[in-house]
């Protein structure tokens, strides 16, 4: 089966999850669902970000957070959804885009230092925040944020092995709080007006 094709998979089962963890929240006995921020999803972490500075999610309290999991090594999947956030940040302008934090967390942090997560975020958008961390902060993380990913053995890939990983990118309000999701390949168009929608 095709890589992308894996991928999208992931990334469905992913969207029944999130779904359901915001069913569940639904109080008992009412007919209005919880709103979409009380899903599980999001949480505490402390990082380190792109330029060396050690962060944690209050550091971002303020302000809607843009968060996406991948790893700099990744041949497609990461370079397209990054590029899609750029594509989205710059259509809905100067003004609004004060209100939001891009994060680009690795997956990766065996390959992925401070330098090389520098130069690559600088590829895509300049307000766009890479963090690194430990194994176990990024595994806490990814645990918090319902998210997958998997070392796999790749004998083409630079230290033989790649990152099996969903693709979704989360909106998290000012608070931290989960507001939605975009699925893999959602357009900057689509994003950018998912992005407004929150703000209003």
């Amino acid at each position: 089966m095709p890589k992308k094709v894996i991928i999208i998979l992931i990334g469905l089962l992913l969207v029944l999850g999130i779904a359901i963890s915001a069913l569940v929240q639904t109080r008992p006995g009412s007919n209005v669902p919880a709103q979409s921020g009380s899903a599980l999803i999001g949480g505490a972490f402390e990082l380190t970000d792109h330029t060396g500075k050690q962060v944690s999610d209050k550091d971002y309290l303020g302000k809607l957070m843009l968060v996406y999991f991948g790893f700099t090594y990744c041949p497609d999947i990461c370079p397209t959804e990054l590029q899609h956030i750029a594509g989205a940040l710059d259509i809905i302008g100067d003004k609004r885009r004060k209100q939001i934090t891009p994060l680009f967390v690795t997956i990766d942090p065996e390959r992925d230092t401070r330098e090389l997560m520098a130069s690559y975020v600088e590829n895509f958008h300049p307000d766009l925040v890479g963090l690194i961390g430990t194994t176990e902060q990024i595994k806490k993380m990814g645990k918090n944020y319902r998210v997958y990913f998997k070392k796999v053995v790749d004998k083409d890939s630079p230290d033989g092995y790649t990152m099996d990983h969903s693709a979704l990118v989360f909106l998290m309000d000012k608070k931290g709080r989960y507001i939605r999701h975009f699925s893999y390949s959602t357009t900057p168009q689509k994003m950018a007006e998912g992005l407004i929608k929150a703000m209003n």
